[in-house]
């Protein structure tokens, strides 16, 4: 379908962001100004000055986003065009540049004030909209190390990104995998796209072979892969050791100001939970009609058969009414979403492909989906969304530099939102009860006990080269089968998927991957709370909506009456599922 050819209701307007025959002129005002905050280094240990550096750096960024954010929705809209790739770059260049140019200031603001000074600032009222930015300053001052060093340190950090950046490359341009045939028997090269396409295959003997392909060439350049993975293990350990942590678990954890509880309390209640998630897969084989479980029969639905196949308006409408028991307000923003230019909503040529919530700080959210008429785009609908309010609500309550959330909350109040919609479903009877089920049951398989056996692996991997000084790819090998027993028993392992670690990029951003783990844990908590009526449970979720990033993420979820440093959230969470594995398995 051309672009031109869908009514305008059914497409965003980006003029809140800025008009397209404004951003040449906003580009070339802002590159003439790139370099401005220079004229503060040297100079902020003046509280005045400091105060006005904070103020023009903000402003800065907010033109800098504006510019980005369009064009890339731009881009979105066509990714053939090439005039909206120019812009792109031309954006991300000068926010580079801009970076650079700002890079002096923390630095400075160390050197320049104790921790006490830096506290009595964050305490100052004309410095309220940076508080939190000064109190963050004033907490990690003390990871901080002499001039020179930090500047070999900035050094290092140049070189050490490559670790990531070549795994990156490799994943993405110079792996091959061997031909596989699909479900009309054409014969096809392997993509990374093709190959989850091909999990979901009916046709077990496609999977199958699919996932011999894809493993098979991870297994031949196993050595390489461990190789970049225990080099970026080591830069971990590097950057701990000389910033004074405990180890790089504490170190990561600490860069969100996030307590090292949260991340073990996750993994004891996960591996409670393990004969639950076992009971689930013995399921799933009987639904599947397998006599033996493998580790290619993991995506495939078990339910067929039970879209919901409406339209979209009536897709819309009812996720409305799934989240009424969000409030009469959070609805009318809803309903603003979708008459007010939100959501480009359909699918077009050379469209991004998936579903996306982004924005400016000066502009509303906005929402990318290529909606069909599936009860998992009924879903994503309600996703999306989520995010979307999150960002509406916290830009409305905070200034520009606190509105920012961190990627530790940032799932949760999708989440929510399509939980409250099962919740929904599974009460009015709306869609197959058997596919509710398998959907939450495959949401918590993926998010909660897949994601917290990521996070096992890399603390383990960790663990070794903090004891020992290295690992070996088989080693490494080793580690990850181990945990696949554990998790899946043996009746659902094999050789190939001991080589599953050496394919997961995010094992380059070091523990990142617990955070979808808490995030569906929140979630569930929440949800259930708002659901059953719970005295003050929506009131707290709208302060939670409305923080941002103003304080502490585990704070901020404390609002929401979730506290991850505890075992209750987990517990609710585990109760979820067993619940819906337990129906399951009787229906």
């Amino acid at each position: 379908m051309k672009r031109n050819s869908v009514q305008d209701q059914y497409k965003w307007n980006l003029d809140s962001i800025i008009k397209g025959s404004e951003w040449e002129n906003a580009y070339r005002s802002l590159a003439d100004k790139k370099d401005s905050l220079l004229k503060y280094r040297g100079k902020l240990g003046d509280p005045d000055r400091l105060l006005a550096c904070f103020q023009e750096e903000s402003d800065l960024s907010l033109q800098i986003e504006n510019l980005y954010v369009y064009a890339k929705m731009k881009q979105d809209e066509d990714t053939a065009l090439a005039s909206s790739q120019a812009l792109v770059g031309r954006a991300r260049n000068l926010a580079a540049e801009i970076s650079s140019y700002s890079s002096f200031i923390s630095p400075e603001i160390i050197a320049s004030y104790t921790e006490q000074e830096l506290i009595a600032l964050s305490n100052d009222p004309r410095f309220s909209d940076y508080s939190y930015s000064l109190s963050e300053l004033a907490r990690n001052r003390k990871r901080y190390l002499s001039d020179k060093e930090e500047k070999i340190l900035a050094k290092v950090s140049e070189l050490a990104g490559g670790f990531q950046n070549a795994f990156t490359m490799f994943d993405n341009a110079d792996i091959r995998f061997d031909k596989v045939k699909d479900e009309e028997g054409h014969l096809i090269r392997l993509t990374h796209g093709k190959y989850s396409e091909l999990m979901m295959s009916k046709d077990r003997a496609v999977r199958r072979k699919a996932y011999k392909s894809m493993f098979e060439a991870y297994k031949n350049m196993i050595n390489t892969i461990g190789a970049l993975y225990l080099g970026n293990i080591e830069k971990d350990e590097f950057y701990a050791h000389f910033r004074g942590y405990n180890g790089a678990l504490e170190m990561c954890m600490d860069g969100e100001n996030v307590d090292v509880a949260a991340y073990k309390n996750l993994v004891e209640s996960v591996n409670k939970g393990i004969p639950a998630l076992k009971k689930y897969l013995g399921t799933r084989k009987k639904m599947l009609g397998v006599s033996r479980l493998q580790m290619y029969d993991m995506h495939v639905p078990v339910v067929t058969g039970a879209d919901l196949k409406l339209t979209y308006e009536e897709a819309y409408d009812l996720v409305m009414r799934a989240l009424s028991c969000l409030g009469d307000d959070y609805v009318a923003l809803l309903k603003e979403a979708r008459d007010g230019g939100w959501i480009d909503v359909y699918e077009t040529e050379n469209k991004r492909s998936g579903a996306y919530s982004w924005g400016t700080y000066s502009s509303h959210p906005y929402v990318l989906l290529n909606y069909k008429p599936t009860t998992h785009d009924v879903f994503t609908i309600a996703h999306e969304l989520g995010h979307a309010m999150h960002s509406y609500k916290s830009d409305a309550a905070q200034p520009f530099p606190k509105a920012g959330y961190e990627i530790f909350v940032a799932e949760i109040a999708s989440t929510v939102n399509e939980m409250l919609l099962y919740r929904y479903l599974l009460k009015e009877g709306k869609a197959d009860r058997r596919y509710l089920l398998s959907y939450l049951a495959d949401m918590f398989r993926t998010t909660f006990f897949r994601q917290t056996m990521f996070a096992e692996f890399e603390l383990a991997a960790h663990e070794k080269v903090e004891k020992e000084g290295t690992v070996t790819p088989e080693e490494l090998c080793k580690i990850y089968s181990d945990l696949n027993k554990k998790y899946y028993g043996a009746q659902a392992t094999d050789e190939l998927i001991s080589y599953e670690w050496a394919r997961i990029p995010h094992f380059y951003t070091s523990f990142y991957v617990y955070k979808y783990a808490t995030g569906i844990v929140s979630a569930a908590a929440i949800s259930k709370d708002i659901f059953e009526g719970k005295e003050g449970a929506l009131e707290g979720y709208m302060r939670f909506l409305s923080l941002g990033g103003s304080k502490p993420p585990l704070d901020i979820l404390k609002e929401a009456g979730v506290d991850l440093t505890k075992m209750e959230p987990f517990e609710k969470a585990m109760s979820l599922f067993s619940e819906a594995v337990e129906e399951l398995s009787r229906l």
